[in-house]
């Protein structure tokens, strides 16, 4: 007495690819910064001798790292997306190595709200998140007019009030 519920579809925005390139770039630049301050600090104060062999051996690793999350990572992870919204449940599906398969029945959705940061705001794209009891889920990199919907769509199927701005609840 299985359920058969199709799998989900719907992919996310390809935008994404671009935006998660730029913010990993960031983070790595970052690193390698704090990385190459502390190999200038080891060469002209003479620390022990084996904290300069740690440091290339980081260095490197960090560098492999860098080339794997800032050129293959973005794509596969945008490849492997995939939503889908019905009255009754909320499917996500990502991962292409670990795959992870989420089935959110609508009556455990306590909210539902849209975030954007300066990178998503670029691109127009939101991301969306559900909240249940114990935990929230991401859809990431949604267009603007989609996360709208889909936001007032799960809101509707979980039949979660509205909020005014100035927070009085709405029918």
């Amino acid at each position: 007495m299985y359920l058969q519920i199709p799998e989900p579809s719907r992919p996310i925005s390809a935008k994404i690819v671009d935006i998660w390139r730029w913010t990993n770039t960031i983070g790595h630049s970052v690193t390698l910064l704090i990385l190459g301050v502390l190999l200038y600090f080891d060469h002209h104060n003479n620390w022990v001798s084996w904290i300069d062999n740690v440091l290339y051996i980081l260095i490197g690793l960090f560098i492999i790292s860098a080339v794997y999350s800032i050129f293959i990572e973005p794509s596969i992870l945008q490849k492997s997306w995939r939503y889908e919204i019905s009255e009754e449940f909320v499917q996500l599906k990502h991962g292409r190595f670990n795959q992870y398969h989420t089935l959110i029945p609508m009556t455990k959705v306590e909210y539902v709200t849209t975030d954007q940061g300066p990178f998503l705001r670029k691109h127009e794209l939101f991301n969306l998140k559900i909240g249940t009891t114990t935990s929230s889920h991401n859809i990431p990199a949604l267009p603007k007019e989609e996360a709208l919907m889909l936001r007032s769509q799960i809101a509707r199927y979980a039949k979660v009030k509205d909020t005014d701005p100035e927070g009085e609840d709405v029918e």
